[in-house]
């Protein structure tokens, strides 16, 4: 019979090649909703790092981790520039250290054996992994038995192009039969050659997800039939590599079940998007897994970066939002930069956690330097480049000015503010008014406490002198000269504070002589009615007090928040020394309630100079012991019940104060808002010294309502409200700050 030259030249001799083991990578998705499927996996020897990104706020960068293409070995080119032929590529058997063949595989007649690929370099070089320990007890392996290559006619084999009319891969489960099919270059309706096939096996081998490999091919009419065996590897333990805070029982936990079992390729891609949201529930937003790199000898090797921060910069942004000058150099602020610096516990070499950084945030704008404070990100998951750009608030100010009053007649002022002192965060005020007939004071110094210096205690010391009309002693009844009371106040004051768990504690000794007096400086105990209006009978009375105050600040912003609370409770304990021995407790509690809205601006929308807001406050207090009326609590007014004037609703032992506002944004800078106020003194303005209330019939109960505006100037935020109360009056109130 006679054989044709192309079935002389083609495979007509079924060929089996068997060659070494080698590694590679399988790239995986970074989320669950980009997870390819089994035949977008491929390899090669290196491992693909996301390229850089930069973000503009807390969130993480898009990471799309390049698709890993084949890694194919060349044919040998010998010294006259031909393809080698079969002959050519008999090699020297496997060595005992390599993995033995797969069972159930018997070698055809005249079986041919590839050159062993195990020196092949490896797929990457591992920074110390660490091992992850399989369970102690190995799933065994469960395989199927496997049908052997098809026999062929022999045939001499030449390396000459032929048509492969069929490729089939046994011994695998679909997912990674199509691994294989992406790997190969032998591809049905394709051509192909002996060298091509070692190709074929050194790059399935590659892959790292296969310990042994063969290939046999068959003469059909049309060509040839190809048929490649391969084996799994078994998944024998995992090391993982690049974790700082990613715990080794966590992986454990989730790649428990894959132990001692055949690759699974699904399995592993549900492993990565479990390790993914780990990171992401536990707030690493910028942590990922990179790759999984599976070896021949049944170690996978985790690959994770975890948004490690390499830097952490400053810079400073003017109203304009940019942080240069006009001469195109960065802008310069008065706060101190190494000061700063302490304040964030995000620090270079940590893995960048958005919880910690919020806090970073609150930490800046709790301070009272900053109008504004942002992150933005740069760099890549391996390397995050960190940057705090701050918005300064005016923190300086001085101004004279001057007037006419009753108290001081004419008068010129002095007003001097600091809150920033050696950009520190240290506060400084003073002010000075002299007039035709009276002079009045006022300094403070307050040091914060710092969280970034807890061995420190904060601190602050003021010092005064006032004389002004009372709301308590109002002009219904006036001294026995016809002239109003008016309260003078000289004294000052220390105080010491920490933190006590999440609460702020304020410790502080004060004292104040306070006197009744006329315009003139006249003291007077009495009023026209003989009712006492000090303790003492010389109308200067002395109060010295141990004062406690605890504070739990929740508020996203302390100057002007849009969500949050905060609580505070303060105890006045009085040592009875000195004109009128008084000996009181005077016990105060407010809790306000910050409640965000977006009836007016959409969620992407945010106005953090008038944001849009719900506003609660509710406040009450008593006083046990005695109970002069210059230290009662006033009701009514412009930090009370607004749409009555000072002091009007009453003057009791006891009160219970609640507001409500609505405040919406207009237009920068203005705002406006919609507000109630409701107090009670609860019955007790006949328990106060002198009964200051009932003497001026004070109703005791009071409600307001009405509308406002709020400006953001240089001085500060500026209010004005317009108020209705329930007697039919109304009246302006005009001040600096929110009411609560």
């Amino acid at each position: 019979m006679r054989v044709s030259a192309f079935a002389l030249s083609t495979f007509a001799l079924s060929t089996l090649v068997a060659v070494g083991l080698g590694d590679s990578a399988l790239a995986v998705p970074a989320s669950p909703s980009s997870s390819p499927n089994a035949e977008h996996f491929s390899t090669r020897h290196d491992v693909v790092i996301p390229n850089a990104v930069e973000v503009e706020a807390i969130a993480p960068p898009s990471m799309l981790l390049t698709q890993f293409s084949p890694s194919q070995t060349q044919a040998e080119i010998n010294a006259a520039g031909q393809v080698p032929y079969y002959q050519d590529y008999q090699g020297t058997p496997p060595p005992a250290s390599q993995s033995p063949p797969a069972a159930n595989l018997p070698s055809p007649p005249n079986a041919l054996t590839a050159q062993n690929a195990s020196a092949a370099p490896p797929a990457t070089a591992q920074a110390a992994p660490v091992p992850i320990q399989p369970n102690a007890t190995p799933i065994p392996l469960q395989q199927s038995p496997v049908a052997p290559l098809p026999a062929a006619t022999p045939v001499e084999l030449g390396d000459v192009a032929v048509t492969a009319t069929d490729v089939q891969i046994i011994g695998a489960d679909a997912e990674l039969q199509q691994l294989v099919r992406n790997t190969i270059q032998t591809q049905p309706g394709g051509a192909t050659t002996a060298s091509r096939l070692q190709q074929d096996i050194n790059a399935i081998l590659d892959t790292g997800f296969f310990t042994d490999a063969r290939v046999a091919t068959s003469v059909q009419p049309e060509g040839v039939s190809v048929v490649f065996q391969v084996e799994p590897i078994v998944v024998r333990s995992l090391q993982l590599s690049g974790a700082r805070v990613l715990p080794e029982t966590v992986v454990n936990e989730i790649f428990a079940p894959q132990i001692g079992q055949p690759v699974n390729l699904a399995a592993f891609r549900q492993g990565v998007q479990q390790v993914n949201q780990w990171y992401a529930d536990n707030g690493y937003t910028l942590a990922q897994v990179l790759t999984l790199i599976p070896s021949s000898n049944g170690v996978v090797t985790l690959d994770v970066a975890e948004g490690t921060v390499s830097q952490i910069d400053i810079r400073f942004v003017n109203e304009e939002g940019s942080t240069v000058d006009e001469d195109g150099q960065p802008i310069q602020g008065r706060t101190d930069e190494a000061f700063i610096r302490r304040q964030l516990q995000l620090q270079p070499g940590q893995a960048f956690d958005q919880s910690v950084a919020q806090q970073d945030l609150r930490n800046l704008y709790n301070l009272g330097l900053f109008d504004n404070a942002d992150i933005a990100l740069s760099g890549d998951p391996q390397n995050v480049v960190v940057t705090y750009s701050l918005t300064e608030r005016l923190s300086r100010s001085f101004n004279v000015g001057g007037g006419y009053s009753d108290n001081a007649g004419l008068f010129g002022t002095l007003n001097y503010q600091d809150q920033n002192v050696g950009g520190v965060g240290d506060r400084l005020g003073g002010d000075l008014q002299i007039g035709t007939r009276d002079f009045q004071f006022g300094g403070n110094f307050t040091s914060p406490y710092r969280p970034s210096d807890p061995d420190r205690l904060g601190y602050s010391a003021n010092a005064f002198r006032r004389r002004n009309t009372s709301s308590t002693f109002s002009d219904e009844v006036d001294l026995p000269n016809g002239d109003r009371v008016r309260l003078g106040r000289f004294g000052g004051g220390v105080a010491v504070n920490r933190p006590l768990g999440e609460w702020d504690a304020d410790l502080g000794l004060n004292y104040t002589r306070i006197s009744a007096r006329d315009g003139d400086g006249n003291v007077f105990s009495e009023d026209e009615q003989g009712n006492p209006l000090t303790f003492s009978d010389t109308g200067i009375d002395d109060l010295t007090t141990l004062a406690f105050q605890a504070s739990r600040d929740r508020r996203n912003n302390p100057v002007n928040p849009s969500e949050g609370s905060i609580l505070s409770l303060s105890s006045e304990q009085s040592i009875p020394i000195g004109n009128g021995n008084i000996l009181m407790n005077r016990l105060r509690a407010n809790y306000v309630q910050y409640v965000p809205l977006d009836l007016l601006t959409s969620d992407t929308e945010t106005n953090p100079e008038n944001p849009e807001v719900l506003a609660f406050n509710l406040q009450g207090g008593t006083i046990i012991g005695d109970a002069p009326g210059y230290n009662a609590f006033d009701l009514g007014g412009i930090n009370s019940v607004r749409g009555y004037g000072e002091g009007q609703v009453g003057t009791g032992r006891s009160y219970l104060l609640a507001s409500a506002e609505y405040r919406f944004p207009i237009f920068s800078p203005l705002g406006g808002v919609v507000f109630a106020d409701f107090a009670t003194d609860l019955g007790s303005g006949d328990t106060v010294l002198g009964e200051p209330a009932n003497v001026r019939d004070k109703p005791g109960t009071g409600f307001g309502y009405g509308l406002g505006v709020r400006v953001q100037s240089p001085l500060g935020l500026l209010r004005a409200d317009y108020g209705f109360n329930d007697q039919g009056e109304s009246s302006f109130h005009f001040g600096i700050g929110q009411r609560f």
